[in-house]
């Protein structure tokens, strides 16, 4: 059986992002499983009503991004992987981050997005500005 090389995609996009096409990108006819995860906007935050939100990014926020993607990928039981994450205003209900991950069995594909939702989390140069119902504003992963 011939091996495909991996698919890594990462994109750092202030477009709506859409999970169908993050899920077709990993497609593979080796894989039995695709997981794949939507971070939406929420209208809460520490019991705090949140109206809207704005990411910034670093210029550097979808090298990081394709870092991370590439990492995942490198995990043998990982087929394919596609990571986006948006940037610029939302509104509740907006997909703010998008990840889908494809392997041969449903276990490795739930730990491998998870993996890679929590490093992008976790390392990747975007700022959160969420503004609340009374006028306030938060700034959230802001060093």
């Amino acid at each position: 059986m011939t091996v495909r090389t991996r698919v890594v995609l990462g994109a750092v996009t202030d477009q709506p992002l859409d999970l169908a096409a993050h899920e077709a990108a990993v497609a593979d006819r080796r894989a039995g499983a695709v997981v794949s995860f939507q971070g939406v906007v929420r209208d809460h935050d520490h019991g705090r009503a949140v109206t809207r939100l704005e990411y910034e990014g670093h210029p550097s926020a979808e090298a990081v991004l394709r870092e991370v993607a590439a990492e995942i990928a490198t995990d043998p039981a990982v087929h394919a992987v596609a990571v986006s994450h948006r940037i610029g205003p939302l509104e509740i209900g907006d997909v703010a981050l998008v990840a889908a991950v494809s392997t041969a069995h449903r276990a490795a594909a739930f730990a491998a997005c998870a993996r890679l939702v929590d490093e992008v989390k976790a390392r990747l140069p975007i700022w959160k500005r969420q503004v609340f119902d009374d006028g306030t504003e938060e700034w959230v992963n802001c060093p």
